[in-house]
């Protein structure tokens, strides 16, 4: 208990931290805002920086600005074996499973690669390699 005619304890306020960053501040990217509108900038002098942003493809596709168009995409994607496919079609033939066994990983999405391209402009963008 307090001493009658003692005063009450003084608090200060202490504020909250921050708000985390959000998912795509995070991980990073082009964030899905509308259209895309150039910004020309005057050119001032020759010693012009050219910034670029490497987007990161995955397997499904990605929502990026074009390098080739400068349009604001979602990627097409396209599949077909890759390297872990063929070596898992050849070990498996050499184990003996010759007639038509070795070309299930051909088969499997696991083991294909994925290659990116533009709607728009239908230029290639990259490949994401298993």
């Amino acid at each position: 208990m307090s001493k009658p005619g003692s005063a009450p304890p003084q608090f200060t306020y202490v504020p909250p931290p921050s708000a985390p960053p959000s998912y795509q501040e995070a991980v990073g990217g082009v964030k899905p805002v509308g259209p895309y509108t150039p910004v020309v900038a005057p050119a001032t002098n020759a010693n012009t920086t050219i910034v670029t942003t490497v987007v990161p493809i995955s397997r499904t596709s990605t929502h990026m600005i074009c390098p080739s168009c400068h349009a604001e995409i979602e990627t097409t994607t396209r599949t077909e074996p890759g390297m872990i496919a063929y070596l898992s079609g050849f070990l498996i033939a050499l184990f003996g499973c010759w007639l038509g066994c070795c070309l299930i990983p051909c088969c499997i999405d696991d083991c294909m690669d994925v290659h990116h391209s533009c709607p728009n402009c239908r230029a290639y963008l990259g490949r994401y390699r298993r």
